[in-house]
């Protein structure tokens, strides 16, 4: 018969049944995603407040580095957290003396504020609640972080346009004045659009319609400049044009069709010309787009160490582009290059056509 062990007493704060339970992991969850904009941010006297609710202390606070207190609930005396506070400040350690107690909050092993209880509340209490504004505040810090990179890389991806192909264009155009007058003022309407869309701010995302309208912009100039050597093909169908994506997508992947695969193959008194095609269309609840070219191609093992940043410089566009579908619809999607040497290359976009955040 088995000997019966003594239980614990429960403390004051645990939940004492399954509601009791869901509203815990409710305010849990509640507070750490107010804790998103920072200790000081919009929401942060929200947060205090749930995270007061979980220890059911007098009083909460929440400070940043300079000391200044947003309260929930008003703590027996406002003097003694202060000091406890500017100890917290100094020592990056936990301050105060019963029934307050200051523990400071790190992110990534640096001090980024200091959470004040006041209240007759367990310290092992506290100390998970401060875990958990700890590993709140560091998710915000990684997502900040994140964000800054992908803000980054597109602004990488606007500064990689081929100074090359802007300098042949504009001698295309300004050869065109007298001779072709028409034509000329068309290109320019065509090279001002193609550098607006490129260096458009604040977009992180666009509809295919829009990308497409860019690619036939870069590829008409692109044309202007190489004459019959470039022939192009461009199907789209009507059903995809609304769908959403990440902005500046196809025009890296079309220029790399056109830099990489077909003006190598030009050689001085050559006659040689080159087919850049592009697809897309439905498959399923999928949008699938292709760019696709028949001029020199690459290994496939150059193609697998540029996909991972590993390429030359020049590019990055296909890595950049491949990281950031990743990121936005996961490891599943992003970029699949085909490719053999003599035999062209072919890149497709696979992603789904309905994904929840990803509106133009």
């Amino acid at each position: 018969m088995p000997v019966p062990t003594e239980r614990r007493p429960r403390p004051a704060w645990w939940p004492r049944s399954r509601t009791d339970a869901e509203g815990v992991l409710r305010s849990a969850r509640r507070a750490a995603a107010n804790l998103s904009d920072g200790v000081t941010g919009p929401r942060a006297a929200a947060a205090a407040r749930d995270l007061r609710g979980l220890l059911g202390a007098n009083a909460l606070g929440l400070s940043d580095l300079s000391g200044a207190l947003q309260w929930s609930g008003r703590p027996a005396s406002e003097a003694d957290a202060a000091t406890a506070v500017a100890d917290v400040l100094h020592t990056e350690t936990r301050s105060g003396r019963p029934p307050l107690v200051a523990m400071p909050l790190h992110v990534h092993d640096e001090l980024a504020g200091v959470l004040v209880v006041d209240g007759d509340v367990r310290l092992s209490a506290v100390r998970e609640v401060t875990a958990l504004a700890e590993a709140a505040l560091e998710r915000a810090r990684l997502e900040e972080s994140a964000e800054l990179a992908a803000q980054a890389e597109l602004r990488a991806l606007r500064a990689e346009i081929s100074p090359h192909f802007m300098y042949n264009a504009m001698t295309v155009i300004a050869s065109l004045v007298r001779s072709d007058p028409e034509r000329s003022h068309e290109l320019m309407l065509d090279f001002a659009d193609f550098i607006r869309y490129g260096l458009a701010r604040h977009r992180d995302y666009t509809t295919v319609a829009d990308e497409f309208h860019a690619i036939e912009t870069y590829l008409a100039l692109q044309r202007a400049v190489l004459g019959e050597r470039l022939r192009v093909q461009i199907r789209v169908a009507p059903e995809v044009l609304a769908v959403a994506i990440p902005y500046l997508v196809l025009q890296p992947l079309v220029e790399n069709a056109v830099r990489h695969g077909i003006e190598p193959r030009f050689t001085p008194g050559s006659d040689s010309s080159g087919v850049v095609q592009v697809r897309g269309e439905a498959e399923g609840n999928d949008l699938v787009i292709s760019v696709e070219d028949d001029g020199v191609g690459m290994d496939p093992a150059k193609a697998e160490a540029i996909l991972a940043g590993k390429g030359p410089v020049g590019s990055m566009g296909l890595a950049n582009v491949d990281r950031r579908l990743r990121t936005v619809y996961g490891a599943w999607y992003g970029l699949v290059v085909e490719t053999a040497e003599g035999a062209g290359t072919r890149v497709v976009v696979r992603v789904p056509r309905f994904q929840p955040g990803v509106v133009p």
